[in-house]
């Protein structure tokens, strides 16, 4: 036989064992189903699964953790298309509400509630649903369509179809709820308070962390609209931050993202009812805690632009745009609807405004309202506490008679402590260019946050 021959069939040979094995019973199963086939029994398989947990799913759904915190979610589904649905989105309710549901097919399989419920609080764009004022007109990025990508260790995985802040898809697990966790929902909403802190508790609080071997210590700052914590490192020289949005639980809070201390990742923390402090523990002595400090971590020289001898400086709390201010304390507030209480219906407080080192007036503190009602003023002197670092402002007369002020002593004692004020020029703007600054007791958890005029 020829060469050239023996060639020939040599390569026919060849393609007759690939042509074999690509009929191969492993090929062929692997493509044994089109797309829309596949589809279809994906589909099929979470309509199964949704009904197979007796007491319903739990799902606590970061929308972006970024910037926003987390919602917990319970879900019950019945054969007909109907869900019935709790969440500890605010605290009016936690009751059940019932409302339909779909599963779509589209380039993926997704699960679509499809009538309004307690989901789409969280995708609600109108004005007054804004948490922030950086995502007015965006609510709360949520969604109510969830693309489905099977399932892990007994879990439905899900990713919104609604992409976050941050261009990425949020993934949200299912969980198989019990029927404590429907019972233990409204318990969440009580862990709110203790988040954000009664007024009993000292004003300021720290993030901290302990990898085993050694401490850091970071400032932190929790917004109770959005459910976000911030915390910047006190440390002098680091940029580190713990920033973290929070979620609610019957017995504490749960964060995202994680916190990674010595190579562990920390989601759960515990409250603790005694010192008010939330702590996730790890192994090896790792752990991170959230606790209350009785002053400022870091002490500020701030106040020394407001000593006599200084230029003047006014300052002014416009009730009109600082009352929801992040940063003044839940017992400012207090007292300012105190105050407001004890006027006629069409009086309220306009204005908190503190002038320092006026020529010829001195210090003073300027109470201005709203309906017509004439300002009263209170005459002070000032006096440095190198050593705390604050201010004290004293007593020096009012412009009116005893009767006249009595109305304002409670906030009006908290401005003129003897421990003296914290002064601190925040690095935030609200609505205005205009500098804010922050005055906060040194004796109470009393904080004012003002405008520099």
């Amino acid at each position: 036989m020829k060469i050239k021959n023996i060639f020939k069939y040599v390569v026919v040979a060849l393609l007759i064992v690939q042509l074999t094995a690509c009929t191969s019973t492993e090929v062929e199963q692997k493509f044994d189903k089109t797309p829309t086939e596949r589809l279809n029994t994906q589909k099929s398989e979470l309509q199964e699964v949704l009904l197979t947990s007796p007491d319903g799913w739990k799902a606590v759904y970061f929308t972006d953790d970024k910037q926003l915190g987390g919602f917990t979610h319970l879900f019950k589904f019945t054969p007909d298309g109907k869900v019935e649905m709790a969440s500890d989105f605010d605290a009016t309710t936690t009751s059940k509400f019932t409302s339909e549901y779909d599963i779509q097919l589209g380039s993926t399989v997704s699960l679509v509630f499809t009538t309004k419920n307690r989901i789409h609080l969280l995708s609600d764009s109108s004005p007054q649903s804004n948490p922030t004022p950086a995502l007015l007109g965006k609510g709360y990025l949520g969604d109510f369509q969830f693309l489905y990508y099977g399932q892990e260790n007994g879990q439905l995985i899900f990713k919104a179809n609604r992409t976050a802040g941050d261009g990425t898809s949020k993934e949200i697990r299912f969980v198989k709820a019990t029927a404590q966790d429907w019972t233990d929902l409204p318990k969440n909403i009580d862990m709110i308070a203790n988040v954000v802190g009664a007024n009993t508790r000292p004003l300021f609080r720290l993030f901290e962390t302990n990898d085993g071997t050694t401490t850091h210590q970071y400032d932190f700052a929790f917004a109770t609209r959005s459910r976000f914590a911030t915390a910047n490192s006190i440390e002098a020289g680091s940029t580190a931050t713990n920033n973290m949005g929070i979620a609610y639980t019957p017995t504490g809070i749960v964060v995202s993202p994680a916190v990674e201390v010595g190579g562990q990742k920390l989601t759960d923390f515990v409250y603790n009812s005694t010192d008010g402090s939330f702590t996730a523990t790890g192994t090896n002595g790792v752990s991170a805690s959230i606790k209350y400090s009785a002053k400022p971590l870091v002490l500020t020289d701030d106040y020394k632009n407001l000593v006599v001898g200084k230029p003047q400086m006014v300052f002014g709390y416009i009730a009109a745009n600082l009352y929801t201010a992040p940063t003044n304390s839940s017992y400012f507030k207090t007292l300012v609807d105190k105050v407001n209480a004890t006027l006629p219906a069409n009086q309220s407080i306009a204005r908190v405004q503190i002038v320092f080192n006026n020529v010829p007036n001195g210090t003073y503190i300027q109470y201005q309202f709203n309906g017509g009602k004439a300002q009263i003023v209170h005459w002070l002197t000032t006096t440095e506490d190198a050593v705390n670092k604050t201010i004290i402002l004293n007593d020096d007369g009012w412009n009116t008679t005893a009767a006249n002020y009595a109305f304002l002593k409670d906030i009006d004692n908290e401005l003129t402590n003897s421990k003296g004020l914290y002064v601190k020029k925040e690095t935030f703007r609200i609505t205005f260019s205009n500098t804010i600054y922050t005055f906060t007791s040194a004796a109470s958890n009393f904080r004012m946050t003002t405008y520099q005029l």
